[in-house]
């Protein structure tokens, strides 16, 4: 089976008359116009791109047309004959395979080809004048894959065997683990798990309704409401490690309002635009919270300092990262499960995430409950101007001390049998699911709310869906103006540090950087990768104070022109005898 990753994109290079002609893609052309608009200059361009300067030039002139273009990643030219909307299904394609990317999913050619035709129909039974006969015009074949993944850069990796062995490659690394447990002692209190899920924290089964007041519960933008949790526990499910929390803001205006300290929290906070765990985010989480929390676990516990962390291969903890750990923490090691393996093996899939998400929900219809009972506020009232992400915490909190011990230990049943306490291997873990699932419908019933078993069920599994084309569509925007969205606290500081920088000391940074970006980008070896990690700089970090200057500069404008007026104003009243007038007039400066 081969799974799909994204990838740079090489140049491509077509035969016309006997000769290679190198073809520009949009994307780099759009590059090339942004460089010069920052001050780079038409020489150092063409060296840098290696294009005569004839070349760059004829771009520049493009400028407004080739800004105008939206074509998908890696097309070089705008066809008549190429639909619009393929262009829409190819650009909405690279951002679900980058979202799965980041969960940690794996993508399959013909998972790819699916979401594809998916896509495809989606946005053509929104065009005017639909027809069966233009849903079927697209067949996701097999020519265009190749194309498409020549154009946007994926590329394939070979995972192992195909999905129908997968249970015989979990089957023969459980046997292999158990072995490693014996030969090196580990004991259930060293062995840990983590894994990451998603949580729309303000999601509500789609049945809810009132039976007082219909839609007490109103829609929200589900990718806005978008959290993502890092959970971790050993196999003796004694211990607990603090989770990692990454949201889309940093500072939501809810802390302000609460005084809320980040140190002081249950969970680690931190933030990025999508809301994912990356690679850094991961290993300050293990440095700052699981290396010192473990390392004190044991010394307390009077247990061999070392220990095991089993983990999946997602793209935010991917093989070699151990580089990265601390010195004092080398006594942690770590497993990696194989590749497509983890829904069968991997501790934290088995019960103990979908158990969270149930006593999530529990514990939040008690919070609504308790709200509508001990408050004149009504149910709508309170989700939509009341509960915000302090509230959430609290409710995570709960929830994940709630996850008992017998179900993070049973959780082990498949890859470390010997570790389990009790005999019944499979009914540990779900002994307590019903009751919660009982628990939360009669809590709805009691709110007047209509609420069954199976709509709990959807629910907990909604959490881990992946989002439909319109959130695709909208994920880009969304998460530009979530970067966007400052907290009136980060609003004040920011004030405060405005004020300390000058104009020439920003211009002397922004050149500077210019200075920097071209260097790597001009001798890093992987030059795709580094033009990547400069553009995300560039639009998170320097494009703040570009601004500043921006404002700066249409405010110094603003005053100029104001101050023009004011004087044409003045010049328009004074006595057109008066000498002092003439002779004011005159000793003025020729503007």
């Amino acid at each position: 089976m081969r799974v799909y990753t994204m990838a740079p994109l090489h140049k491509e290079v077509e035969k016309k008359g006997g000769k290679k002609k190198e073809m520009i893609m949009v994307e780099v052309k759009k590059e090339i116009i942004e460089k010069y608009e920052r001050g780079m200059r038409v020489a150092e361009i063409a060296r840098f791109y290696k294009k005569p300067t004839s070349t760059i030039c004829t771009i520049l002139k493009k400028k407004e047309e080739i800004r105008g273009l939206d074509a998908a990643k890696g097309v070089m030219r705008i066809s008549k004959q190429r639909p619009r909307v393929l262009e829409d299904v190819e650009k909405l394609l690279l951002v679900w395979i980058n979202e799965k990317q980041l969960a940690g999913d794996t993508v399959t050619e013909n998972l790819i080809c699916e979401k594809a035709k998916a896509l495809y129909t989606d946005l053509v039974s929104k065009l005017p004048g639909t027809s069966t006969e233009k849903e079927e015009g697209f067949k996701a074949s097999r020519g265009w894959f190749d194309n498409f993944k020549r154009r946007s850069g994926i590329h394939s990796v070979r995972h192992g065997e195909a999905v129908s062995s997968d249970a015989k490659a979990a089957e023969a690394f459980a046997i292999e683990f158990q072995k490693l447990m014996v030969s090196e002692c580990y004991l259930p209190e060293q062995v840990f798990n983590c894994n990451e899920t998603g949580l729309f924290w303000k999601k509500v089964p789609k049945r809810t309704y009132s039976t007082e007041e219909e839609n007490a519960v109103p829609g929200h933008k589900p990718m806005n409401d978008r959290l993502t949790l890092l959970f971790c526990a050993n196999a003796s499910g004694d211990f607990k490690v603090k989770p990692l929390l990454v949201y889309h803001s940093e500072n939501p205006r809810a802390f302000k309002k609460c005084k809320v300290q980040k140190s002081q929290l249950n969970v680690m906070w931190r933030s990025n635009s999508k809301a994912w765990v990356t690679r850094i985010l991961f290993v300050e989480w293990i440095n700052e919270v699981f290396g010192p929390a473990v390392k004190k676990y044991l010394l307390e516990k009077n247990l061999p300092l070392k220990a095991l962390l089993v983990m999946d291969n997602a793209p935010a903890h991917p093989p070699g990262f151990e580089d990265d750990l601390l010195e004092e923490f080398e006594f942690i090691q770590v497993k990696f499960l194989p590749p497509n393996t983890t829904p069968i093996l991997q501790p934290m899939d088995q019960q103990v995430i979908s158990n969270f998400k149930k006593l999530y929900t529990k514990a939040l219809f008690q919070r609504c409950f308790e709200v509508s009972e001990g408050t004149n506020l009504t149910l709508r009232e309170f989700w939509k101007n009341h509960f915000h992400i302090v509230n959430c915490l609290k409710i995570i909190d709960k929830a994940w001390d709630g996850v008992t011990k017998r179900t993070l230990n049973s959780a082990w049943s498949k890859l470390w049998p010997d570790c389990v306490l009790g005999h019944d291997l499979e009914g540990l873990a779900h002994e307590q699911e019903p009751l919660v699932v009982d628990e939360i419908v009669s809590l709805g019933k009691t709110m007047g709310l209509e609420v069954n078993e199976d709509d709990i069920q959807e629910l907990v599994e909604e959490h881990g869906q992946e989002p439909t084309t319109d959130q695709l569509m909208d994920l880009p925007h969304e998460q530009q103006q979530e970067v966007m969205e400052i907290s009136s606290a980060e609003e004040e500081e920011e004030e405060k540090v405005e004020e300390s920088l000058t104009s020439y000391k920003i211009r002397e940074v922004c050149k500077m950087w210019e200075t920097v970006q071209n260097f790597v980008e001009k001798h890093h070896p992987n030059k795709a990768a580094a033009v990547r990690a400069m553009n995300l700089f560039n639009e998170n970090a320097m494009s703040h104070f570009r601004e500043i200057l921006k404002r700066r500069e249409k405010q110094a404008s603003l005053d100029r022109i104001l101050v023009k007026v004011a004087r044409k104003e003045k010049d328009s009243i004074e006595p057109i005898d008066s000498k002092d007038s003439v002779s004011d007039s005159e000793s003025r400066p020729t503007r």
